[in-house]
């Protein structure tokens, strides 16, 4: 299969540039995969769509506000370090800018002297291994001074941080937001559990992987990049409920949807479990636990549009993305919305 299978046109002013002003107002595009139809509706209406006894799945990860600016210790030189992935204690694996200026042993300062950190590794695919050193506790010392890390195609400033993470966003760790689930309001949450709807977490760390893109021209050679997460048994075992009785499981976002699959068993069920997963799905995969799903538009040429082509096929869904031009819908993390059913 082609990369150039999945790619589409889009104009420029189509790229969401800030979050909707109400979360639940953005558009929300329905496709029912047994009639081929597309229906047009605001978020909200999302509640209309779902029955009671389905289970809706959220991930509850936070983002951390990863994008550090300082000075070399020594040079005093402007740097960026971007926080990926804790490896141990107060050691990170980052991405930094520039490069050059930060080898081996180069030391950074931030904010006066607040947050130190030190080079103690370049690594093979040009990361760093970075030891940060402060008095305090560290995640109240990025609230201060750390940047939320937007995507590469958002080129405004985001006034308020908090509209870059979802309103049950729990456990900190992601690089990225889980950005379906950027629609939902605590409101809107207790009208679906009020319909009769079981809301479970799973939690994975979305990493910055996500916004690489193939450059693989058979999309079947692609190494796909891998993000922790865990379930819990008391979210196991909601999901599981509803496939016991015949309910739908409904995924909030890819990154909800790569979990139930990299976990569920042939008939669906999950299991508590803490692990890592490179799952890469594309058409021809075979969907073991979700019943339909809800997420943003996805880039061109990206793994993210090949995961929703492999659930309700790449000529549907690439004629939806061509309606959702032609209405002006908009795109990526603080864009409208889908809904797969």
């Amino acid at each position: 299969m082609k990369i150039e299978d999945f790619d589409y046109a889009l104009p420029e002013e189509l790229i969401a540039q800030h979050p909707n002003e109400k979360r639940d107002e953005a558009r929300l595009m329905i496709l029912n995969r047994k009639e081929q139809t597309i229906n047009h509706k605001i978020f909200k209406d999302i509640v209309d769509y779902l029955e009671p006894g389905d289970c809706l799945v959220i991930n509850n990860t936070k983002v951390l506000p990863a994008r550090l600016y300082g000075i070399k210790e020594d040079t005093k030189a402007n740097v960026e370090i971007l926080l990926l992935k804790r490896i141990k204690n107060d050691t990170w694996e980052v991405m930094v800018k520039p490069g050059r200026k930060l080898k081996k042993g180069a030391k950074v300062v931030f904010e006066n002297g607040i947050l130190k950190a030190e080079i103690k590794e370049v690594l093979e695919n040009g990361n760093r291994l970075a030891q940060f050193n402060y008095n305090g506790i560290f995640n109240e010392i990025l609230d201060r001074i750390g940047i939320m890390p937007l995507p590469p195609y958002i080129k405004e400033k985001l006034e308020q941080q908090e509209r870059y993470q979802t309103v049950y966003a729990k456990y900190e760790g992601s690089a990225a937001a889980p950005t379906a689930g950027l629609h939902f309001t605590k409101e809107l949450l207790e009208k679906i559990r009020e319909k009769g709807v079981e809301i479970a977490n799973v939690t994975l760390h979305v990493g910055i992987g996500t916004f690489r893109p193939v450059k693989v021209k058979n999309i079947e050679d692609h190494n796909m990049h891998s993000e922790h997460f865990y379930i819990k048994q008391e979210d196991a075992e909601k999901i599981n409920k509803a496939k016991e009785m015949g309910k739908r499981v409904i995924a909030c976002g890819t990154t909800s949807c790569r979990v139930l699959e990299s976990v569920a068993d042939n008939k669906g069920k999950v299991k508590q479990i803490e692990s890592d997963t490179s799952i890469f799905i594309y058409p021809g995969y075979k969907f073991k636990c979700i019943d339909g799903l809800i997420t943003n538009f996805h880039l061109p040429k990206s793994t993210l549009i090949m995961l929703v082509s492999a659930l309700a096929g790449r000529e549907y869904i690439l004629k939806a993305y061509e309606q959702a031009v032609k209405e002006k819908y908009l795109f990526f993390s603080f864009g409208d919305a889908m809904y797969i059913i």
